[in-house]
């Protein structure tokens, strides 16, 4: 066979695959199958699962909008959504492009100031999850989201806090979602935004000597596995592994050796019904999803 051959044959054999993978993907958004999905679908599903028997949640845009309107249609139908802009009880039409976009007033309980929010709903330990992304996160939870290198001279400025270190702070459990890599889940932070188990184990004493209501970081769901964190030291402990995850991909994409339950879980991959509202309802573009 002739070189030109060969890259023919070889691009027509990529091509076939590809087809087939959306054939797969097409089929199960259409609900006959429930067995091809992205990493973005898996850590949605697997964060809303996270949120049953929860009651108020207080969320930003993105993954974890995504995640949290999948838990108010499936595992978690009294959920009250609270958005930073200043709106409680919420139910967007569409998915919201920014935490100001005018649709997540839609079907409201109430709307008010940011300060109104802040200090009438979160501060007096009204939130029962804030849901946080990072940049960066350490082994206790303690996230950055301000910039990567030295704070005068950095190589990336980030967006910074928003209300993140409030909402870290007073929330009664804080929800983490964010794909994992050596660049992102590191030995130490270069910045520490949102204050996860500060001191390890004394983590809850700083914060009751602080005054904060919150009961810090609870969950971390990412792209290869569920994370919680140990009562007894304060650190981030992996519970489940995501379909096709291995260990060793995670250890891969830590700065530090992860704890790792005696028990270690296989994460339930997206049910069709799940893969249905994500893709249908939830973001149909496939903004954050594909």
């Amino acid at each position: 066979m002739s070189e030109q051959h060969r890259h023919e044959s070889a691009a027509a054999s990529g091509s076939a695959a590809a087809s087939r993978s959306v054939g797969a993907r097409r089929s199960a958004a259409g609900g006959q199958s429930g067995s091809v999905f992205s990493k973005s679908e898996m850590m949605i599903a697997a964060a809303a699962r996270e949120l049953a028997g929860k009651r108020v949640c207080f969320v930003g845009v993105g993954l974890p909008n995504i995640a949290v309107n999948l838990a108010k249609r499936t595992v978690a139908p009294d959920l009250e959504l609270v958005y930073e802009a200043g709106v409680f009880g919420a139910e967007p039409a569409r998915l919201p492009l920014s935490i100001g976009d005018p649709t997540i007033v839609t079907g409201s309980t109430a709307v008010m100031s940011m300060f109104e929010l802040f200090a009438y709903y979160l501060q007096r330990g009204l939130v029962d999850v804030g849901f946080l992304g990072a940049a960066q996160i350490d082994r206790y939870g303690n996230i950055n989201t301000t910039v990567i290198g030295d704070y005068a001279h950095p190589k990336t400025r980030l967006p910074g806090s928003g209300g993140a270190c409030e909402i870290a702070i007073h929330a009664r459990a804080v929800f983490v979602i964010m794909r994992q890599s050596k660049r992102s889940f590191v030995e130490r932070i270069d910045f520490r935004t949102s204050p996860g188990n500060i001191g390890g184990p004394d983590g809850a004493r700083i914060r009751r000597a602080g005054g904060w209501n919150g009961g810090g970081p609870s969950v971390v769901v990412t792209d290869l596995g569920i994370y919680h964190f140990d009562e007894a030291t304060g650190e981030m402990r992996l519970d489940s592994l995501h379909p096709g995850a291995t260990l060793e991909q995670v250890r891969d994409a830590m700065g530090w050796e992860p704890q790792v339950a005696d028990r270690l879980a296989t994460t339930p991959a997206p049910s069709t019904e799940e893969l249905r509202l994500i893709r249908e309802e939830l973001d149909p573009q496939g903004v954050y999803t594909k």
